[in-house]
């Protein structure tokens, strides 16, 4: 397969076209981050059940990731390379938003989130490997940085919603089984900010087309989906050794992780609101709050985006990865501490540290040691990572939610503070320099 012209060094608002559509489907996730075990649960579902009724993300994830990549690696049209990717997985991902808080259904909204993740997932790995495509070694910390600013200030707003809803009068009842207009409206609002941000993005950013076009297109004509098979599989037997080290990280923090999701709005409204089900005074009140949390863990990663470039090339990306983690685990822990509502928004900023680590770090990681016509496929299969331990968390944890975590919500988000803490101590294994060396190499030379 032919390589892919020199990489020149981009403006930052070339580099910044580029992320913005990331800000609108980062605000679909964390719609659906801060309000889906609420919506679950006005429609019935009962907390040891919500692991279960999370499965969408990481199966979508483990299946549709790796294959894009790899569909996308061997694509080139008229409109791009990954561009047409991510653009309908926008386009199919904002009509399931839209709906998903009007359904009447438990059934219909796990539908519909099956739908909504699967289209994220679609539009979230071309993503990631155009930077790796369009991004030279150099601005690579710049460019994941800057994506880490997007998926922040797309999730803050998103955290947001239900609470500035409520600060300009929308209503916040319910009677336990209907979904309050707060969420609805801010659903809506999902909508608009998903498709004009990825509309931004296809409009003002041009890929680079393989060295050789023709050549390329004659190699893939008619072969693509055979070849993805052999690609995929040649990929993972030649995997780099850091990223194999990686994986050991991804298995401790995305085992950890689904619990903050599925339990943080509740163990707020239970532990700071004293509403431990939908039908008591304060439930909706306490969940929306849970969107704020997750604005202060999201604002917290924001700030962090600012310092991850520079720390990075100062300390190093294992070291600065381990410090993350460590933090955000004790953020979780902190938790346990306290019922008050702002100090469980401090515990959530060093929360933010932690995955300022977690979607920022293994990201540049993969982009220096991966070959350049293999981007899409070792970022897909770094999804594949964070998927499987989310499915062996999402099919277990329901079984001890009440004899290992005592029926509490907290505990959850504790059993993910310890978790992150071992990620950090194995984040410190992991040695890209040989890796790195290697591709800055085999990169000079095909130059």
């Amino acid at each position: 397969m032919s390589t892919i012209l020199r990489k020149p060094t981009l403006s930052f608002w070339q580099v910044w076209n580029m992320c913005f559509g990331f800000f609108g489907i980062q605000y679909g996730f964390g719609l659906q981050q801060a309000n889906l075990s609420p919506i679950f649960t006005y429609h019935g579902a009962t907390y040891d059940e919500l692991p279960m009724l999370w499965l969408a993300g990481p199966v979508t994830g483990l299946l549709i990731q790796p294959l894009i990549g790899a569909i996308s690696d061997r694509t080139w049209t008229r409109f791009g390379r990954r561009k047409p990717f991510f653009m309908w997985g926008a386009l199919v991902g904002s009509v399931a938003v839209m709906f998903m808080p009007y359904v009447p259904e438990l059934w219909m909204v796990v539908g519909l989130f099956w739908i909504l993740d699967a289209a994220m997932n679609t539009a979230m790995e071309p993503y990631r490997a155009m930077v790796g495509d369009m991004i030279n070694r150099q601005q690579r910390p710049f460019a994941f940085a800057l994506q880490t600013f997007m998926i922040s200030g797309g999730q803050i707003l998103a955290s947001l919603m239900p609470v500035i809803m409520i600060a300009i009068g929308v209503s916040a009842v319910t009677d336990g089984k209907q979904i309050p207009d707060i969420v609805k409206y801010s659903f809506v609002i999902g909508v608009v900010v998903i498709m004009i941000t990825a509309i931004w993005s296809f409009l003002t950013t041009k890929e680079y087309p393989p060295e050789n076009i023709e050549t390329f297109q004659t190699e893939n004509k008619g072969k693509i989906l055979s070849n993805v098979v052999s690609d995929l599989a040649s990929a993972f037997k030649d995997m780099p050794t850091s990223l194999r080290q990686l994986w050991w990280v991804k298995l401790a923090t995305w085992f950890g992780l689904p619990l903050m999701w599925q339990y943080l709005s509740l163990s707020i409204a239970y532990h700071v609101y004293n509403a431990p089900t939908p039908d008591t005074p304060g439930f909706a009140e306490g969940t929306a709050q849970g969107g704020t949390a997750f604005a202060v863990m999201h604002i917290s990663t924001l700030v962090m985006s600012f310092f991850i470039a520079k720390t990075i090339h100062k300390f190093g990306d294992n070291r600065v990865y381990a410090f993350c983690l460590l933090v955000g685990g004790l953020g979780f822990l902190s938790m346990q501490l306290t019922t008050d509502l702002y100090m469980t928004f401090a515990c959530m900023a060093l929360v933010g540290v932690g995955w300022a680590g977690v979607i920022t770090v293994p990201f540049i990681m993969c982009a220096n040691v991966a070959p350049a016509l293999r981007i899409g496929i070792y970022m897909g299969l770094l999804n594949a990572m964070i998927c499987l331990p989310q499915i062996l968390e999402m099919v277990s944890i329901g079984l001890v939610y009440d004899s290992v975590l005592g029926g509490d919500p907290r505990n959850a988000l504790a059993l993910c503070g310890v978790l992150f803490i071992i990620g950090a101590g194995l984040a410190l294994r992991i040695n890209t320099k040989a890796d790195s060396a290697a591709m800055e190499t085999h990169e000079n030379q095909s130059n």
